[in-house]
């Protein structure tokens, strides 16, 4: 079983799609984003499937996308900040590639989503606590799912995206063989 699938986790807001873009140009590997997978799939977006079907049929969703995305072989994808919540997932994330956190502050997480319109869960009065709740539960499970972590406050892409690439070849993962 490979484990050349790259694998990128976190909270909203912590640069996954855009990194994930970056580092998949980088090691010449094709680019996923588990929610735009979605999206293309049902013909519909996120925040109506949250609305129409709530969370948990999301994540039925997000769990089948995943299903068929780790199987691609080679290939880097950013998952959406709860895809880490179901046991189901958490193990097909371990078990079909190397995870890589994206850790960030909630300070951060408030900068890059401001404006974000398309997160369901941040549409509330107060995102601050909706985050801060969120990563004193979701923070614990992506530390244990890790295989890299790495932290992207006040950082820019290309330099979050060479921090994994160090790691990487560390791990002796890379570069294709």
């Amino acid at each position: 079983m490979s484990k050349y699938n790259i694998f990128l986790i976190g909270p909203m807001g912590a640069g996954k799609s855009t990194i994930g873009r970056l580092l998949s140009k980088e090691l010449n590997l094709p680019f996923k984003d588990s929610d735009r997978e979605i999206e293309a799939r049902s013909g519909a977006d996120i925040p109506w499937i949250f609305d129409v079907e709530g969370e948990e049929g999301f994540r039925l969703r997000e769990t089948g996308m995943l299903q068929d995305l780790v199987l691609d072989e080679r290939v880097v994808l950013a998952t959406g900040g709860g895809a880490v919540l179901r046991q189901e997932n958490r193990q097909l994330l371990t078990t079909y590639g190397t995870v890589v956190y994206l850790e960030t502050s909630v300070e951060q997480q408030l900068e890059r989503t401001a404006r974000d319109k398309r997160r369901p869960l941040l549409q509330q009065a107060d995102p601050r606590t909706v985050l801060t709740e969120l990563l004193s539960v979701r923070g614990p499970i992506y530390e244990s799912l890790a295989d890299i972590t790495i932290h992207t406050d006040g950082k820019s892409p290309r330099g979050v995206v060479s921090e994994i690439t160090e790691a990487l070849d560390q791990l002796n993962l890379n570069r294709p063989q």
